[in-house]
Parts: C-alpha cells; structure tokens; sequence
C-alpha cells in the first residue's frame, strides 16, 4: 500500500478521532501528549487539557517537554495545587479521559511502568508510577496508546502498577476504584477493547490501521488475542491531520 504517512502517525490520528470536543482530558508526556493535541487543532478546539503539574486547560503551541513545561502554566486557564488536582479534580471523577502509555499491558489491561522482572532484582527498572495509578482508578475511562510488541503485551504483567480490569473478578469495584478503567488501546497495528461481562473483561482487537492485520496483532501479542467478528478498518490520516501532527514535532 502506498502511503505518506508512518504506523506511528497513524497511532497518533487514531487516538485523536476518539477525543470529543468539549471533553476534558488528563494528559501524559510522549505520545498522549501528541494525541490529545492533534485532536484540539483539529476537530476538538474546544478539548480542556489537564497535566499532573496541576494546569487546567494549557494551550501548547508545542509539545511540553515534562508536566513542568512553562508553557503548560503560561496557556492554562487555571492553575492549581498538585493535592487539588489529584484529590478533588481525579479522584472525584471530574476527568472525563485519561490517556497513558506503559512498558506493559495484560489482556486484562493492567498497567506496569515499575520494573521488567521480578521487582527486588529487576532486568529492567521503569520511571515508576506518578499519577497513573489514580489517573487509571478514577478518570471516567482511560485510553492507552502504546506500540504493538510482544514484550509490552504480556499474557500477565511482571508488576501492577495501574490497575485496569484487575486479577480477579471484581477487583476494582473491591479497590473503590469507580472510573470505568481502560477501553480503548491504540497501537501502530490497530484498536484493542474490552470485551465480556461485568470485570471479566479481556482486551480485544476491533479495528485495524490500513495496511496493518488481525494476524501480526497475534504475532505480536503474547496471549491468545480474541479478534471480533466485525473487525474494521480504520480510515487513512488526512492530510489535515498528518499536518497539525507534524507541526507539533516529535513525542
């Protein structure tokens, strides 16, 4: 397929057509950051962007290089104090979307940005949790945007870090955590969403980029990936789109 735009634009766009204007959206560094901010140049002016630092509706002309970025604070609407933000702003469910990014994911949708291995003596030691534990507890849903590979879609991750469905039936409703928990997962091959009943939901491909397949998402998933019978595919980046991403840089 000839194509002018790469899997990770194709990543970003798709994460941005799910944003609503009018929404109000909790933000990562990286490529949440990338995604959200496509989505207020182009169809979502009017999309409230929140950071960790404690800035309510920042304006970016670029992409903030940490939650510390001047510019987050310069172009916010309001600024407040970091307790304020997570006590009151997160855990009272007042965050319509939170978008994360983690080294790994179950297909229960379990987050781990804490260590590769076992954690007293780990191969690999992550930037640890942050915000995201609260941010995937009590938004009122999350989207994760992460690549597809095999060593980040593991059959069970190696450490809890942000609860998604839990373990166990019904772990997050034991927990009090009262966000809906993850529901979109947008990779470079496609779209992964939750699937059955109550808690007992399992992560499931229902859309694929262009030129992307169902089976290199089971290649590169390390669990026997449920595929639904009405997968689609997903819409090529327009060239509005592909030029407000690409005037934002690289995440």
């Amino acid at each position: 397929m000839s194509r002018d735009w790469t899997p990770e634009e194709m990543m970003a766009v798709a994460g941005a057509r799910r944003l609503r204007d009018g929404m109000s959206c909790f933000v990562g560094i990286g490529r949440p950051g990338r995604v959200v901010n496509l989505a207020r140049l182009t169809h979502a002016p009017g999309l409230t962007l929140v950071y960790e630092s404690g800035t309510i509706g920042s304006r970016p002309d670029r992409l903030p290089l940490s939650i510390g970025d001047g510019e987050l604070a310069e172009t916010a609407a309001a600024v407040v104090p970091v307790p304020e933000m997570f006590n009151y702003w997160v855990q009272g469910g007042h965050i319509d979307v939170g978008y994360l990014a983690a080294a790994q994911i179950d297909r229960w949708g379990n987050l781990n940005t804490t260590v590769i291995g076992d954690y007293h003596s780990p191969t690999v030691r992550l930037p640890g949790a942050g915000g995201a534990p609260e941010i995937a507890g009590f938004c009122r849903e999350i989207t994760v945007i992460m690549r597809h590979q095999p060593r980040a879609f593991v059959p069970e991750v190696d450490f809890v870090t942000s609860v998604g469905f839990g373990r166990t039936p019904g772990e997050r409703a034991e927990l009090g955590l009262t966000g809906a928990g993850p529901q979109t997962v947008i990779t470079d091959l496609g779209i992964l969403q939750p699937t059955g009943t109550g808690e007992e939901r399992e992560l499931t491909l229902t859309a694929v980029h262009p030129g992307a397949t169902a089976a290199q998402a089971r290649e590169r998933t390390r669990w026997p990936l449920r595929v639904s019978p009405r997968l689609v595919e997903l819409e090529p980046p327009t060239a509005q789109e592909l030029s407000a991403l690409r005037s934002l840089g690289e995440a």
